[in-house]
């Protein structure tokens, strides 16, 4: 199992890094190696993202008739179940149609997390298990050893300056809100609003923890995700509608003082 994880997914990786970084001055390969390999893999996630939106605005879309199922339902949960089965069913609307391309990029941050670790190797132990997974390119082997510096980053290690954990917390926030649609349900626009907060704060503590490296792949796709939403998905989404109703009562104190 370990080899053919290796083979399939760690060692293409790893050397597709290694390869694009020396394409690049050094001072800032492997920084940018990273970018591209991030660009790289969301162009290739584009057809799960665009379902994962359409499957998004379909279920916010289904909301009031959901609503309406709870409410005639409420004591019975069986038949509530499988009417909303069949509402979802009707709709041709996968409830965890949303979820699939998160599911998607985990084998791929830990696949870079092991990339940038053994890409960075210093010990000549190390080195050596590093030369295990290197092809026999000629691009390859001149670029080693890869230079860890980026901008302010060392990305063999986790960023102590805040920075990058506001920047990615600060992203994913945007791109969640940009998604998610108010609900008439106190308990779970109550959720929506957990949610919210709990992601973003998860992975600011995880760039603590995590090589920096891993977490420019974070930021970098959190900004492509903001992009793609924006555009495909019709502006600010629901992030600027929340923007609107928290500045409507301040604009009505004004007019009326």
């Amino acid at each position: 199992m370990l080899n053919l994880w290796n083979l399939i997914i760690l060692n293409p990786m790893l050397n597709g890094l290694v390869a694009l970084s020396s394409l690049f001055p050094r001072v800032v390969g492997f920084g940018l190696a990273i970018i591209i390999l991030t660009i790289v893999v969301r162009l290739m996630l584009t057809p799960l993202t665009l379902r994962q939106l359409n499957s998004t605005k379909a279920l916010q879309s289904m909301q009031p008739k959901i609503q309406e199922l709870q409410k005639k339902y409420a004591k019975n949960k069986q038949k509530l179940q499988q009417e909303m089965v069949k509402v979802y069913k009707e709709a041709g609307v996968n409830p965890l149609g949303c979820i699939w391309p998160m599911l998607i990029q985990f084998p791929i941050w830990i696949a870079l997390y092991q990339s940038i670790m053994r890409a960075l190797a210093t010990a000549p132990e190390n080195l050596l298990d590093l030369s295990r997974h290197l092809y026999s390119w000629q691009i390859v082997n001149q670029a080693i050893p890869l230079n860890s510096r980026f901008l302010w980053l060392d990305l063999g290690r986790p960023d102590n300056t805040l920075i990058l954990a506001i920047l990615v917390g600060g992203t994913m926030w945007v791109q969640q809100k940009m998604t998610t649609a108010p609900s008439a349900d106190p308990k779970q626009q109550s959720q929506s609003r957990m949610m919210l907060l709990m992601m973003p704060l998860m992975f600011g503590v995880f760039v603590l923890m995590f090589p920096s490296g891993l977490a420019l792949f974070w930021l970098v796709s959190n900004v492509i995700g903001i992009v793609t939403q924006y555009f495909i998905g019709g502006g600010w989404g629901h992030l600027r509608s929340s923007t609107a109703r928290q500045s409507m009562p301040k604009q009505r104190g004004k007019r009326a003082w």
